[in-house]
Parts: C-alpha cells; sequence; structure tokens
C-alpha cells in the first residue's frame, strides 16, 4: 500500500472558524469541509461550488486535510492524492452550519 511522504507535517490544529472562511465571508455556499492540518484552515471540499480547500492548498502548500463535518477523522494528502492515517481527531467547533 502506498504510504503519505508528508504524513511528518500533520499537527494538531484549533479550527480558524466554524464553517468554510471563504464561504463565511462572502455568503457562499458549501458540501462539506475540510480542515488543513498544518494551519486550521476550514475550507469547503471539491464538490462545492468555491473549492476553498484545494485552493487553500494551490496557495499555501499544506498538504493534508481532515474531513470536518462532522468530524470524520479520515486524512486526504493533495500531492500524493492518498488517503493518510491521522494521530488524532480534531474536535468540532461547532455548531457546525449546513448549507447543502
Amino acid at each position: 500500500m502506498p504510504r503519505c511522504a508528508h504524513s511528518y507535517e500533520v499537527i494538531s490544529v484549533d479550527p480558524g472558524t466554524p464553517g468554510c472562511e471563504e464561504c463565511l465571508a462572502t455568503g457562499g455556499r458549501w458540501v462539506h469541509l475540510r480542515l488543513c492540518r498544518s494551519c486550521g484552515h476550514v475550507g469547503c471540499c471539491d464538490q462545492s461550488p468555491g473549492r476553498h480547500a484545494r485552493a487553500h492548498f494551490n496557495e499555501t502548500g499544506h498538504p493534508i486535510i481532515e474531513g470536518y463535518d462532522p468530524p470524520e477523522g479520515w486524512g486526504w494528502c493533495y500531492i500524493d492524492d492518498i488517503m493518510v492515517d491521522l494521530p488524532d481527531q480534531t474536535p468540532q467547533v461547532g455548531p457546525i452550519p449546513r448549507f447543502f
């Protein structure tokens, strides 16, 4: 099974917002949330209109996200394009608003 070369970069983070940061600021809508495990940025998934989690990765290079609504506990590496085992699950800053 392939292993992520970036899993050493995963740290415990505090979510920066209770929903997608950019969607909350602009009145946008999301399907699911993703939490950056490098800095705590909360962005929306690739199925959401804004795709803000991927945009955050493209801007920062922070490779690993956690499924975050409700906290799902799985990780994904954008660079290696594979699932990542996370050492812990981030507690939800909630309640998380639902938009779709």
